[in-house]
């Protein structure tokens, strides 16, 4: 795909990003440097928890989604960074053995104060192999234009 710019974002565009597997070691590595909870560290402390097994931090499932998306390569080289994210929501589990995928739809996009860029803001639902929505979240970021 070849990256866009801003101009190219008109609202309601969609991608859906290739689908990765969560393995419970790399589930364990992201919590111990990031998110040292036993939900997500603790096999048998998880299994008498609320979930019923290890689960993901949701940190890290927004970390994958995010490479997931950047991966895709639509912004290319003319992401001018990001500038927040809203409306974060971690609506189900994610677990050992799941596959997640995202999909991002251009949801606004608007002039930014600087030149030779614009606000562009994605809405993200994150999906596991079953297509239930894990995760949900709006990016706004920068993006540059093809004239200033």
């Amino acid at each position: 795909m070849p990256a866009l710019d801003f101009e190219d974002l008109e609202p309601g565009l969609r991608w859906t990003t290739p689908g990765r597997t969560l393995t419970e070691a790399e589930i364990c590595g992201f919590a111990q440097a990031f998110d040292p909870q036993a939900l997500h560290l603790d096999a048998e402390w998880a299994r008498e928890g609320p979930f019923g097994g290890i689960i993901a931090s949701g940190f890290h499932t927004v970390a994958l989604a995010w490479a997931l998306w950047i991966r895709t390569g639509a912004f290319g080289a003319g992401s001018a960074g990001g500038i927040g994210i809203d409306e974060l929501r971690w609506t189900a589990p994610v677990r050992p053995g799941d596959t997640i995928r995202a999909e991002v739809e251009v949801a606004e996009r608007s002039a930014a104060p600087r030149r030779g860029r614009g606000r562009v803001v994605l809405r993200f639902t994150v999906r596991n192999q079953r297509g239930e929505a894990v995760l949900t979240f709006r990016a706004l970021s920068l993006v540059a234009a093809r004239r200033p």
